[in-house]
């Protein structure tokens, strides 16, 4: 086991909550063996330290001998999931009706079949009023088995009953994974692009998209089946920057919960997701009003009764949270008031860090360093902008880290750094031509940079800032081009430079008119 926090049983250990930890606790004092003792011990150093350190350990318990210590890892481990799928049996929906499906075996194994079959009944009513069909297939798989030593009359209509719901079940469950693969691809894809790049990723997603769903309709289908119908959709239009659409569908997702607000409890992190989805289009869209409310949404899940607050949960609360009250201030245009929150969201960043998904740590650096930006805080945003164009994982949203460049070269020319800008100029056009990220954008913005020199004053400048802005403005329309423009707003800060006034005084100006026209 290395001596690192990344150690699996380590990480495993401070995962647990306090209750969790008492409970194990409980569980594991009956066990007066030797072994059981010694894995008490192992289990109270690991959990009073914030690095696990095996050799220290070993100095510190000489009862444990270093050729014992793999097999006591391995029981720890084993004894700690134990206690946890025990202790958690009482809330999760799955592990009751799992553990229906595990009785109903033991009685059938028994030759206990009618009995079987009661049990049977009751964990199916629980599969179907969950909506868990793959639960619910292994369960009909069961009845079928105990049906065939049981002599009734009403045996055949059972057993024909059975066939055509399995028959349901199967293509319920069919539907469900298609949807959700669909909605797996296009997240992955996302993750490495960001979005649609040209008229060829289009089409190509397109026809990937319209092949893989299958014939269905939408008044038969189950929650569940509903439930991914959605997320893949929603995958699909946001991919292709269809926000009107995606938001259409981010809705319908969350309405389903909203329709069945006990499912909430059972799929918290896919509603979490449908909050996310329609809190992004919402933001996209400048549906201000709409936004405010959906994070109020947002924010009242940690409190919703019989909610279990899991470490999975936890982690996109802060997520969610942080990223949506991040866009609340780029769309009020209040960069100077988002600036006073990231110490705080830093510091919670700083307790998941380990459990983070990378994608979701670069766009985070990407939002603060223009919240810096657009403060007027250059240099924070060039440390920010840094950890992004230092980052190793290079084959995540290669528009981030394209764009992360630009704003750094824009934010270096703001501070006078022209030497800078020259030679960051440089190794920009070879990243850009490496990722075959070839937007008019980036040439016009790279070649008004060149050109500028060390000009920094004057009409001739001015003039420069005009003619940049006359350029990119057709591009905000263009389905393809307008890309960029979701990442950094350009036509707001040549602006500024056009005016005389800071961009952040611009955007909140902007802001303000589109709440007016809304």
């Amino acid at each position: 086991m290395s001596n690192s926090t990344n150690d699996n049983l380590f990480r495993l250990v401070k995962s647990m909550t306090k209750a969790e930890k008492r409970y194990f606790k409980l569980t594991a004092s009956p066990l007066h063996d030797i072994r059981g003792k010694k894995f008490v011990l192992l289990f109270d150093y690991m959990e009073k330290r914030k690095r696990y350190d095996e050799r220290q350990f070993l100095l510190a318990t000489p009862s444990v001998k270093p050729i014992q210590i793999h097999n006591l890892k391995a029981h720890l481990q084993k004894q700690i999931l134990d206690s946890l799928r025990q202790y958690h049996a009482r809330t999760s929906s799955d592990m009751k009706i799992r553990a229906q499906i595990d009785s109903a075996l033991l009685l059938y194994n028994k030759g206990l079949y009618d009995l079987s079959l009661k049990v049977i009944d009751k964990a199916k009513r629980m599969a179907v009023s969950d909506d868990r069909s793959t639960l619910l297939l292994e369960i009909m798989d069961l009845e079928k088995m105990a049906l065939m030593h049981t002599v009734s009359e009403n045996n055949e209509s059972r057993v024909n009953r059975i066939i055509t719901e399995t028959r349901s079940v199967v293509k319920s469950i069919q539907n469900i994974s298609t949807f959700s693969n669909l909605a797996a691809r296009l997240s992955s894809f996302y993750v490495k692009m960001g979005f649609v790049r040209d008229r060829h990723d289009h089409e190509r997603v397109r026809r990937f998209f319209h092949s893989s769903l299958p014939r269905h309709s939408g008044k038969k289908l189950s929650f569940q089946e509903n439930l991914y119908l959605c997320y893949s959709y929603v995958s699909y239009y946001s991919f292709v920057q269809d926000f009107g659409k995606s938001y259409i569908y981010a809705r319908k997702w969350v309405a389903l919960f909203e329709e069945r607000p006990d499912m909430i409890r059972h799929k918290p992190e896919l509603y979490l997701k449908g909050l996310n989805h329609l809190l992004a289009a919402e933001n996209k869209l400048f549906l201000f009003r709409e936004f405010e409310e959906t994070y109020k949404k947002l924010l009242k899940v940690h409190s919703i009764k019989g909610l279990e607050l899991t470490e999975n949960i936890q982690i996109a609360l802060f997520k969610y949270k942080y990223m949506h009250k991040i866009n609340h201030y780029f769309m009020m245009g209040d960069f100077t008031g988002g600036t006073k929150i990231i110490s705080v969201a830093e510091h919670e960043l700083d307790r998941f860090a380990e459990r983070m998904d990378k994608h979701y740590i670069l766009l985070f650096w990407y939002k603060v360093a223009c919240l810096y930006f657009g403060a007027g805080n250059f240099r924070k945003a060039i440390a920010w902008l840094n950890r992004i164009i230092n980052s190793r994982d290079v084959d995540l949203r290669e528009d981030i880290l394209s764009f992360a460049r630009i704003l750094n070269l824009i934010a270096h020319y703001e501070l006078g750094n022209y030497d800078l800008v020259e030679s960051h100029i440089k190794s920009t056009y070879r990243f850009l031509l490496k990722k075959e990220e070839h937007f008019l954008y980036h040439k016009l913005i790279l070649r008004f940079l060149r050109n500028l020199g060390k000009e920094t004053e004057g009409r001739g400048l001015i003039r420069k800032f005009v003619e940049l802005k006359k350029q990119l403005l057709p591009l905000e329309r263009h389905p393809y081009e307008r890309r960029p423009f979701l990442y950094f707003d350009i036509i707001s800060w040549l602006e500024s430079k056009e005016k005389g006034k800071p961009v952040e005084e611009i955007i909140r100006a902007r802001a303000k008119a589109k709440m007016k026209r809304g």
